[in-house]
C-alpha cells in the first residue's frame, strides 16, 4: 500500500465515524434527477461507480422544498415520498465501505420562475443577485422562515431514514443559507437582518434545527457538516471577516466538520488582491481544531492531494473524479500512470455520463463540442464552474 498521508483513516472528533481515507468527492451537480427530483437509475449508477475507494462522498444538492429548487434535474428531498429512491442512493454511495452524505438546500434567488413553474423566486430581502439574467425575488415572511427552517429539519430527517450517514447543509455558494448572511442580499429591517448578529440568525436557526433532528431522529452516528464561500465579490458582500465571525459562532454548534468551497485550495482573497495569505490556511488557523476542515479546488492528481492532506484534514477531488472513478483504488494499486486525466466520446457510457448531464457540462463550457471531454469541466451544486 502507498505510504500517502492522504490515505489514512480519519475519525471524527465528536462521532464515532471513521473514513477509510481522506478522500472525499464533493457535491457536484449532474442534472440526473427526475423533474420532480426522484432519483434515477443513471444517477444511482454515476454514484455507485465512484464509491468504494473515496472516504466518503456527498451528493449533489437536494432541494428541502419547492421553492428551493434551482436548476432542473435536482435532487429533491422535500416529501416523504422521495425515501425510498434516497434510500437506493444512499446504499449504492455506500459500497465498499465509504460514507454517504445528502446535501441539502434552498437556492433562494438563484433560480428563476420558469424553473419554479411560475412561482416567483425567494430570498431575506426583494434584490436581484447581480448577475445577468436573475429575477428580483420576494423577500420571504416571518412566517416562511419559520416554515424554510422547519423544512431543513424534515430534510434531516428523512436523510436519516434513508440510510446515509450525514448531511451537509449547503451554505455557500450564494444559495439561500449564505443569502441571509450576506449584506448584499438581505437588506431586512426585522429580526432576520440588520446587523451582522442579525444576518446570523438564519443560518444558525438551521443548524440548530438539524441538531435538534438529528438528536431526536438518529439511532446512530451522524454527520452535520456546514458549508461555506469565504467571501462574496459583491458590494456590499460578505469579507473574510464575516466568514471567521460565522465560524466563531459554528464552534459553538454540534457541526463536524466545516467544508469551504473554492475553486483553487491554495486561492488568496478574490476581494482584497493585496492579500497574499492563503484563505484556506487562514481559515484552517481560526478554525483551531474546532472541527475538522474540508477543502476542495484544482485537486487532479496524487501529488496534488498529498500536498493539500499535508495541510488540512480531509481533501475533496470534485472534476477529476468525473474523469476517473478508480482514482483512489488505483493509487492503492501502485497503479497510478493508468489514473484517467481525459476523457473522449467513447469514454461517455462507460463513465456513466447521460446526455442530460453532458449537455450540462458543455452549457457551462460555453457550448463548445469535445472542449469538456478533455477538460472535464463539470460544476458542483453551485451551479457554477467551482468545486
Amino acid at each position: 500500500m502507498s505510504g500517502y498521508h492522504f490515505l489514512k483513516p480519519f475519525t471524527f472528533k465528536h462521532q464515532t465515524i471513521t473514513l477509510k481515507n481522506r478522500i472525499v468527492i464533493p457535491p457536484m451537480t449532474t442534472r440526473l434527477s427526475f423533474e420532480d427530483g426522484t432519483v434515477t437509475r443513471d444517477e444511482i449508477r454515476y454514484y455507485q461507480q465512484r464509491a468504494g475507494g473515496v472516504g466518503m462522498f456527498i451528493t449533489g444538492t437536494a432541494n428541502v422544498n419547492a421553492l428551493g429548487k434551482g436548476f432542473e434535474g435536482e435532487l429533491s428531498v422535500a416529501d416523504d415520498r422521495f425515501i425510498p429512491g434516497l434510500s437506493k442512493l444512499a446504499a449504492a454511495m455506500k459500497t465498499g465501505g465509504t460514507k454517504a452524505i445528502l446535501q441539502i438546500f434552498s437556492a433562494g434567488r438563484m433560480s428563476n420562475s420558469k424553473i419554479l413553474r411560475g412561482e416567483q423566486p425567494v430570498s431575506a430581502s426583494a434584490v436581484a443577485a447581480p448577475r445577468a439574467g436573475y429575477e428580483t425575488p420576494r423577500a420571504l415572511t416571518s412566517a416562511e422562515i419559520e416554515a424554510t427552517i422547519h423544512d431543513f429539519g424534515q430534510a434531516v430527517r428523512r436523510a436519516i431514514l434513508a440510510g446515509f450517514d450525514g448531511i451537509e447543509l449547503h451554505g455557500a455558494n450564494t444559495y439561500l443559507i449564505q443569502q441571509f448572511y450576506s449584506p448584499n442580499s438581505n437588506r431586512r429591517t426585522d429580526e432576520w437582518g440588520g446587523d451582522r448578529d442579525k444576518r446570523m440568525r438564519f443560518p444558525l436557526a438551521v443548524v440548530h434545527e438539524a441538531e435538534k433532528v438529528i438528536a431526536t431522529i438518529a439511532d446512530r452516528p451522524f454527520l452535520l457538516g456546514y458549508r461555506i464561500s469565504p467571501e462574496e465579490l459583491e458590494q456590499p458582500g460578505i469579507t473574510l471577516d464575516d466568514t471567521l465571525a460565522l465560524i466563531d459562532t459554528l464552534k459553538q454548534t454540534k457541526i463536524d466538520y466545516l467544508h469551504v468551497s473554492q475553486s483553487d485550495v491554495w486561492r488568496t482573497s478574490l476581494r482584497n488582491p493585496e492579500d497574499t495569505a492563503i484563505m484556506n490556511e487562514q481559515i484552517r488557523d481560526h478554525v483551531a481544531g474546532a472541527f475538522p476542515v474540508i477543502v476542495v479546488g484544482g485537486i487532479k492528481t496524487p501529488a496534488d492531494a498529498e500536498k493539500a492532506a499535508e495541510s488540512f484534514d480531509l481533501v475533496a477531488i470534485g472534476h477529476e473524479m468525473i474523469r476517473e472513478p478508480h482514482w483512489v483504488q488505483k493509487v492503492l494499486d501502485h497503479d497510478e500512470k493508468a489514473i484517467r486525466y481525459q476523457i473522449a466520446p467513447a469514454d461517455l457510457e462507460e463513465l456513466g455520463i447521460a446526455p442530460t448531464f453532458l449537455d450540462f457540462i458543455e452549457s457551462i463550457s460555453g457550448g463548445a463540442k469535445g472542449v469538456p471531454l478533455t477538460t472535464a469541466q463539470s460544476v458542483t451544486s453551485s451551479n457554477v464552474t467551482q468545486d
